[in-house]
């Protein structure tokens, strides 16, 4: 039996190269499941944390390095449909700004509330995120400080899009995510065992100074309205970032990298 093969695509009306690029619309995302991942190294990430691709696609000459290589074999293996195609047809795959010679297409991963939590455990919620490149960052950031996940609340942008994935910069792959609606949300958070803290600008306590109790929730609202009414309610805990300046917040993903490097250094012990 002979060992498969990528196959040759020269055609931007092939009907494969047209399903990945309808996974530029949310939609698309949605009902298929689907989203897609640019560059070697994001694929190789995806490789270490255990994901397989659906589709690996590759420009004709851009697997003359080991790593390269070695994706379209992994791809090959797990049974892949991998698609060799020429560069005018992966550039209307990838984004217009610094274009990959490399993409792959993965099943979305999403978990469920957590049943139960650590002492040490850190979770961070988020309500009506609306920027992707904020969540993407945010992503980031709570790969990078070991928090146990991210749950998304009600009307939220797509982790899954393609400026929230380059954002990731791999750590979608790393980071367990959750979507709820703001009831199931309040509902849930009943049972949570620690601190439940928010980030809110009638906060009493500063930031850096607060005794955080594990496991600790940390809630942070949109950009711009910030927490609703509801959340605000639910903490138990409402902090502030101090501000010397005239404005009055942050941007969302410097103001949760701030929170949770505290919460994860101070209390928690990183």
């Amino acid at each position: 039996m002979s060992s498969p093969s990528p196959r040759v695509i020269t055609s931007l009306t092939n009907d494969r190269v047209k399903a990945i690029r309808a996974l530029e619309m949310r939609k698309e995302r949605k009902e298929t499941g689907l989203f897609v991942a640019e560059g070697a190294s994001i694929l190789v990430t995806a490789r270490e944390a255990g994901f397989a691709p659906t589709s690996l696609v590759y420009q004709a000459d851009g697997i003359n390095s080991p790593t390269p290589r070695s994706l379209v074999g992994w791809a090959l293996e797990a049974g892949a449909d991998v698609l060799e195609v020429s560069e005018g047809v992966l550039s209307k795959l990838s984004a217009k700004d610094n274009p990959q010679t490399m993409l792959g297409v993965f099943k979305q991963r999403w978990g469920s509330l957590p049943k139960d939590a650590g002492k040490d455990d850190c979770w961070l919620a988020l309500e009506e995120v609306r920027d992707p490149g904020n969540l993407g960052t945010i992503i980031r950031t709570v790969d990078a400080v070991g928090a146990k996940g991210i749950i998304l609340i009600g009307n939220s942008c797509d982790p899954y899009s393609r400026e929230a994935v380059r954002a990731t910069m791999g750590s979608v792959f790393a980071v367990p995510l959750v979507r709820t609606t703001r009831e199931e949300f309040l509902a849930w958070r009943a049972s949570w065992r620690g601190d439940v803290v928010g980030t809110h600008l009638d906060g009493r306590e500063d930031f850096r100074r607060a005794a955080y109790q594990g496991p600790v929730l940390l809630v942070m609202g949109s950009e711009g309205p910030g927490l609703s009414e509801s959340l605000t309610r639910s903490c138990s805990r409402l902090v502030k970032i101090p501000m010397a300046g005239k404005l009055d917040s942050l941007n969302l993903a410097v103001a949760t990298a701030l929170t949770l490097y505290q919460i994860r250094g101070g209390a928690l012990k990183m």
